[in-house]
């Protein structure tokens, strides 16, 4: 018997107009949509007008239920996989049916579509060629102070997810591990009140602590090689190489990095390096 396909089906985030021509089709033409809530799903299915058989898979249910997904594709199956709003398996246990799926030998199929993180981080006005997603911290101080601080010397630009109720507490620990770092706040993504806060930490909690936090909130936060790059306006080459040296870089090597990050000529920077050794 052939196996089933799992299809990998984003959702609008907001806007119910975000949703592709061919994520509707297979939404159409599958046997079984898998939906993390099948209440939030059917009013997207209703509004398109898209009749099918729903299950719920969601974070509290997702061993069982995966269990009886997979046998449903090992018997010939076409599932559609769902998540409220955006891309599933990110921050969601879309994850763990993939990773099932595949293990089994059965086809996953990944349609494009909208995922908040990416919105957020297009908009935000920071660095875009290179960035990590951490998505949710931990929910106790503790340990996201310690993921923070495996953050703290992460170059690339940050990307994170936070709730409502805890992102002043979350704002509050990325400036005591962090600084005070440039960072973007988006929420309602594409819906009519869409809001985009850019500017430091520090201005981000003043705002929300005469504002109420409501909504998912995306946050994009300056990496800290740019956090650096700022500084190191206001320092002299020496300086400068000497604090690549002291992260436990060679002189060659630091030389070489304050060459590229200040874009200028490398025996500049060698001769500055000589005479600071030489003093």
């Amino acid at each position: 018997m052939k196996l089933g396909v799992l299809y990998i089906c984003p959702t609008p985030i907001g806007n119910l107009e975000d949703i592709t021509i061919r994520t509707l089709r297979i939404l159409e033409e599958v046997d079984l949509i898998a939906a993390e809530d099948t209440r939030h799903t059917i009013k997207l299915l209703n509004h398109y007008e898209i009749k099918k058989p729903l299950i719920s898979y969601h974070e509290h249910n997702k061993k069982a239920k995966g269990h009886i997904l997979i046998e449903k594709l090992k018997l010939g199956t076409n599932i559609g996989l769902v998540t409220d709003a955006g891309m599933p398996g990110i921050s969601d246990p879309g994850e763990d049916i993939i990773h099932l799926a595949i293990e089994n030998g059965i086809k996953v199929i990944c349609l494009p579509g909208p995922t908040a993180s990416i919105t957020g981080l297009v908009i935000s006005g920071l660095p875009t060629d290179k960035f990590v997603f951490e998505g949710f911290l931990p929910s106790k101080k503790k340990d996201r102070i310690e993921e923070l601080k495996r953050l703290k010397d992460e170059y690339r630009t940050i990307i994170l997810y936070e709730s409502p109720h805890r992102l002043i507490n979350l704002l509050k620990d990325l400036n005591q591990v962090l600084g005070n770092r440039k960072v973007s706040i988006s929420r309602e993504l594409t819906k009519l009140h869409e809001e985009t806060f850019r500017g430091t930490i520090e201005e981000a909690l003043n705002k929300f602590h005469n504002e109420v936090p409501r909504g998912e909130f995306v946050l994009i936060l300056d990496g800290a090689e740019s956090v650096k790059i700022d500084l190191y306006k206001n320092i002299t080459l020496e300086e400068h190489i000497k604090l690549y040296i002291d992260d436990g870089l060679t002189r060659k090597d630091a030389v070489k990095k304050v060459a590229e990050i200040r874009n200028i000529p490398r025996n500049l920077v060698y001769k500055a390096s000589i005479n600071k050794n030489s003093k």
